[in-house]
């Protein structure tokens, strides 16, 4: 069965590429079939079945390990539910009460108090408290500590911090030199983590599994294996419906896949959960279910600004105008993706919305400006380890052709790929940024500033004068409209000058057993302390 369903989708990814080339606490569920109508005459004796034990063990599975331990700045991702950060976020990315319950601005926005949450307990034993919220301040300001997720970085979550401090044992208050107004968009999710101070050793590094208060505490971490969940008792809000949640690692997807199907696992989470593919083969199936929203995860393309022929806008230009990023989303991906030019991802506030200009004509005279008669050939990166990218990029160069760019196209692991793009040793690469929180000049100063991180670990070789200025304005401006105004600005700029080529904002897709209830897709994951055995 697994073979014959495998020689399927190979047959429709390549009929979609050959129709597309003529062509050039802190979702929407589907549901399983109904049962039968019972009659008189289909009626039967009831079975005499089991109640279901709702402290039996879980077992779900992503493709990487999302508790990669002591070496990494947050120990585990946010989706497991076992620390929990000051400010949390709604369906919409605006943010909401968790540790801190309560705070409250300066009238000139440079002090943001935070009124703490009582009777709150880590997983040790500790209590939470402003000493304990100072200790990871403390921790925060050591150095930037790297993560499989997003970087544990003060200056990121809290630009312009001048001062934390403890007025009272359950309150705080930053200070800042600027006007702070967007400071708690900062704050959200990985922004303000927690941890119990017990958990650091003298290097800020963690000494052991990490005790957050989340309904969920880890009891067992086995590296490229899986981690243990057990329901925390002590938790201070509504208690999680399972009792224990294994997450495995199954890094191969139609192994994953496999394991859903033959019951191995009950569900799979995190990002790149389940291909598009597989989950449309899903759809109808008796006793699975696929459920889907917005995703804070956007894909695009990395250009090698630093030389020629990218480091001239019009290429750069040309690029994003041959491109057809609806076949990309409705052949390889189902429709599971939203065609984007603005590198600010959907799922924030503040994200302003683009038209996707696509103009073959266009592009072949942007590139005639640059290339001459001449053709370029360029090595083009994307991760060998999911299907999907192979078809994508075969797609892409196919365009690109038509304009004078030849790809070399190169599968390889994601961390040999940025080794790569570091040294500035390749010409396209295929990349994915997630928002680790809901305020956009986190992406802005990443990828178009100078000195950005992401700028300078990509070799994008993006500078922008008025960016840097809007930029400055905004990080002044207490005024929310006039922030909101520099955003916008960005953003338009973003789609004009393309520090990366935008493809589009992905969706949280997920698939399970509807032996499970309360599984429902998240802008980040899903709600796990609400998934538990159905009745």
């Amino acid at each position: 069965m697994r073979a014959s369903s495998k020689k399927r989708r190979i047959l429709a990814l390549v009929l979609a590429l050959v129709l597309a080339l003529a062509a050039t606490a802190c979702g929407g569920q589907q549901p399983s079939d109904p049962a039968p109508e019972q009659t008189p005459e289909n009626q039967t004796a009831p079975e005499q079945t089991s109640a279901v034990d709702p402290d039996a063990e879980i077992v779900l599975a992503g493709y990487r390990n999302l508790a990669p331990g002591e070496k990494d700045g947050y120990y585990c991702s946010k989706i497991l539910y076992v620390w929990e950060p000051l400010i949390t976020q709604d369906d919409t990315a605006a943010p909401q009460p968790c540790l801190a319950e309560s705070w409250e601005m300066s009238e000139d926005g440079t002090q943001w108090t935070f009124a703490l949450r009582q009777g709150v307990k880590f997983h040790d034993g500790t209590d939470f408290n402003a000493d304990a919220v100072i200790a990871n301040f403390d921790r925060m300001g050591m150095e930037v500590k790297s993560s499989s997720f997003y970087p544990l970085d003060i200056n990121t979550h809290y630009p312009n911090l001048e001062k934390y401090e403890k007025l009272d044992d359950y309150t705080i208050q930053l200070t800042f030199s600027q006007p702070a107004p967007t400071q708690l968009y900062n704050m959200v999710n990985f922004g303000s983590a927690i941890y119990s101070p017990g958990c650091f050793d003298e290097n800020g590094d963690f000494n052991g599994i990490c005790a957050g208060t989340g309904p969920f505490r880890i009891t067992e971490n086995v590296l490229d294996e899986y981690v243990l969940l057990e329901r925390f008792d002590d938790y201070w809000g509504e208690p999680a419906k399972a009792k224990t949640i294994r997450v495995k690692v199954i890094p191969d997807e139609e192994t994953r896949f496999a394991a859903l199907k033959s019951g191995e696992i009950l569900g799979v989470i995190d990002l790149r959960a389940i291909p598009a593919a597989l989950a449309v083969e899903l759809e109808g199936s008796d006793g699975f279910a696929v459920t889907t929203t917005k995703s804070t995860m956007i894909y695009f393309l990395t250009l090698n600004g630093t030389e020629f022929p990218f480091n001239d806008v019009r290429m750069r230009q040309a690029v994003s105008l041959a491109l057809q990023r609806k076949v990309i989303t409705d052949s390889l991906y189902y429709g599971f993706g939203t065609p984007t030019t603005n590198i600010l991802n959907y799922s924030t506030p503040f994200y302003k919305e683009f038209p996707v200009e696509e103009d073959l004509a266009k592009a072949k005279e942007l590139a005639q400006e640059v290339l001459g008669d001449e053709r370029v050939t360029v090595t083009y990166l994307y991760q060998g380890d999911a299907a999907a990218q192979k078809a994508e990029s075969e797609l892409i160069a196919s365009w690109l052709g038509e304009i004078g760019i030849d790809c070399d196209l190169q599968p390889m692991e994601y961390a040999n790929m940025k080794e790569l793009m570091k040294a500035a040793d390749y010409g396209i690469s295929r990349m994915q940024q997630g928002l680790s929180n809901s305020e956009p000049a986190t992406i802005f100063r990443r990828f178009m500033l100078t000195d950005g991180d992401q700028n300078q670990n990509y070799s994008l070789g993006y500078q922008s004068d008025e960016v840097d200025a809007l930029m400055e304005q905004a990080a002044a401006a207490l005024d929310m409209d006039e922030r909101t105004a520099c955003y916008d600005r960005i953003q338009e700029i973003s789609t004009q000058e393309f520090p990366v080529i935008p493809l589009y904002n992905d969706q949280t897709l997920m698939a399970y057993s509807t032996k499970l209830t309360g599984y429902e897709a998240k802008l980040y994951g899903i709600e796990l302390p609400l998934v538990g055995w159905a009745q």
